[in-house]
């Protein structure tokens, strides 16, 4: 089925439920009422029955063929020690759409497709999972990816680091590991993420040969964690106090009371007396720990963003080409936060910033994608 097709599938899905509700006032309203002074004949409430089933089978049965993903992967599932995050973290699969773009670009080795991982953005301590997820996927699709919707553990379930990162590097092992059933390359496995999902593909960019925890899990494996290419928008990067979410660094770091992670000393903004430590925040900075195997790089963000201060991005773009990092970074006089891929947001209206930016970029690297595995 075609972008297009589940878009007015689900407002057909809408349009039923809006007439199912009409007839259950109507029958409430007037025909129960009416009931006490002459009942109603058996036929007459049969066929109001068979009618409102009829209605409910239509909406069920369309609600689940509009769904974006064909398969849901819980990742954690048989993992010992791990089967209470196994509801926490599901992965999400959306193939190619058949009537995908020809775009011969993503073919790699034996004709296998590229793929992505989407990371939804939430402070890390919800997700958005419609506009950032699953819009991305469909837009993903609609070019021949091999899109993956990631939902992973937040700080609203009471997760905090490293919980994020082992959910991101065991998706990106999962899918190299079943690269054939998929028909991926599995050197050609990116990441792109919003917001705090901005920041958690990068640090999964950034920490794959320093902060691998699978192995810390008793998972073996040998096949990298480190993504081929990623993506943040609107990105949370640094954890430092002038310019970093507040509220991003709570959710992913949750609370430190020791050191050195905590620093000691009351202070009349701080009644607890414990603050994050410099040494933390520097570690959980982006902009501080870039390292020379770095993935080719997109970055975009709007200089009005009134959630995550775009400076952020600046800091790290800075820090890219210091290393000499293949990116490229986007930039918006306006746009805010939040859009995703959301075709009625202002911003995909003036700017399609997927198609008219994203795409020729990921035209340009990705068939040029280093084929040896780094590990």
């Amino acid at each position: 089925m075609i972008l297009k097709d589940k878009e007015r599938v689900r407002l057909f899905v809408f349009f039923l439920h809006f007439v199912f509700y009409l007839l259950i006032f109507y029958h409430q309203t007037f025909i129960s009422n009416f009931d006490i002074l002459i009942p109603m004949s058996h036929s007459l409430n049969s066929r109001f029955l068979k009618l409102l089933s009829i209605f409910i089978s239509l909406s069920v049965c369309m609600q689940i063929s509009a769904k974006d993903y064909t398969q849901k992967i819980f990742l954690w599932d048989g993992i010992p020690k791990m089967e209470t995050q196994k509801r926490d973290t599901i992965l999400y699969y959306c193939p190619p759409a058949p009537d995908s773009s020809d775009d011969s670009f993503l073919f790699g080795a034996e004709g296998k497709k590229a793929a992505v991982i989407i990371c939804p953005g939430g402070s890390y301590h919800h997700l958005g999972m419609p506009h950032e997820g699953f819009a991305s996927a469909r837009w993903f699709s609609s070019h021949g990816f091999a899109a993956f919707v990631l939902r992973y553990r937040v700080a609203y379930n009471c997760h905090h680091y490293p919980d994020q990162l082992e959910d991101i590097q065991m998706a990106i092992v999962y899918i190299r590991e079943h690269a054939e059933e998929f028909g991926i390359d599995k050197n050609k496995v990116g990441a792109i993420g919003y917001s705090a999902g901005g920041h958690l593909v990068t640090m999964a960019g950034e920490f794959a040969s320093t902060h691998n925890e699978l192995p810390k899990l008793g998972i073996d494996t040998k096949e990298s964690v480190r993504p081929d290419f990623v993506m943040p928008v609107y990105p949370v990067v640094s954890m430092q106090d002038d310019i970093g979410h507040k509220w991003s660094r709570r959710s992913l770091l949750g609370h430190q009371w020791k050191t050195p992670n905590a620093e000691k000393g009351w202070r009349p903004w701080n009644f607890w007396g414990h603050a994050y430590s410099k040494g933390l925040k520097d570690e959980f900075s982006m902009e501080l720990n870039v390292p020379d195997d770095m993935p080719p790089t997109f970055i975009l963000a709007c200089e009005d963003d009134p959630v995550v201060i775009y400076e952020n991005s600046v800091r790290l773009e800075k820090a890219l080409a210091e290393k000499n990092i293949p990116h490229i970074f986007v930039s918006y006089p306006k746009g805010g936060h939040g859009f995703g891929m959301k075709e009625n947001s202002f911003i995909m209206k003036e700017t399609h910033w997927n198609d008219e930016k994203l795409l020729p970029w990921l035209k340009e690297i990705i068939p040029n994608l280093d084929t040896t595995p780094v590990f």
